[in-house]
């Protein structure tokens, strides 16, 4: 179990890490509705990184991910193949995207109706952002992968993966845990986490996918020469 963990531990970094949904908890943190509307989209973070990594379980056993021995199948090989490729591309989308100069970051329009938001809301926002969001969804998708070639059993697959699934909700629960332990006092503390995340977006995304497709493709390249 700790090979699957250490193998789809760098793609849990990556979603932990990613800027737009640590953006939301914090404006989720500055509404009227803070002390529901955190845990809410925390719940709903949890059910949709859970599912995308369920799913790709599901259909990873039925399908043998694992050829023997901890040894990838071959369409496990391609699959990361195809995501790294994928997050290549994103990677080098993002950094040509990055603001210029003086130039403001874009937000998602989204974000600006957010302290309107509902708990019920933000728990589909959250689930939305982990589940459906297609840079996480396709690292929800490797992390899986990575986990199902192992070969262990399917009960330790999914210890695995909610090692995965914690370790990727570190990035958005760190606000709530600042907010719930300081109170009023970390109201500057985040709003400067904020704009720092907003300014510097792009070319976080563009590393982190950079350094992901890599070890995905050197992965890829490995399990198929092999």
């Amino acid at each position: 179990m700790g090979n699957a963990i250490g193998a789809s531990l760098p793609l849990a970094v990556g979603i932990a890490v990613s800027p737009i949904p640590i953006i939301a908890m914090v404006l989720l943190l500055t509404s009227s509705k803070a002390r529901a509307n955190a845990p809410a989209y925390l719940a709903g973070w949890l059910l949709g990184l859970g599912a995308a990594g369920a799913i790709v379980l599901a259909v990873a056993g039925q399908a043998g991910a694992s050829s023997g021995e901890g040894t990838p199948a071959a369409w496990v090989s391609w699959l990361k193949l195809a995501l790294g490729v994928l997050l290549l591309w994103d990677a080098v989308a993002q950094f040509r995207a990055r603001p210029r100069g003086q130039r403001q970051p874009t937000m998602p329009k989204w974000m600006a109706t957010i302290d309107k938001t509902t708990p019920v809301m933000a728990a589909g926002v959250g689930a939305l952002l982990s589940g459906v969001n297609p840079k996480n969804l396709l690292l929800a998708v490797g992390g899986a992968a990575a986990i199902a070639q192992t070969g262990i059993a399917g009960a330790q697959q999914a210890i695995a993966y909610l090692v995965f699934v914690l370790v990727g909700t570190l990035g958005v629960a760190a606000p709530a845990v600042i907010y719930f332990a300081m109170g009023k006092r970390s109201e500057k503390l985040l709003a400067e986490l904020k704009n720092w995340m907003a300014r510097n977006n792009a070319v976080i995304l563009s590393v982190l996918c950079l350094i992901i497709a890599a070890k995905l493709i050197g992965d890829a390249i490995t399990g198929l020469a092999g």
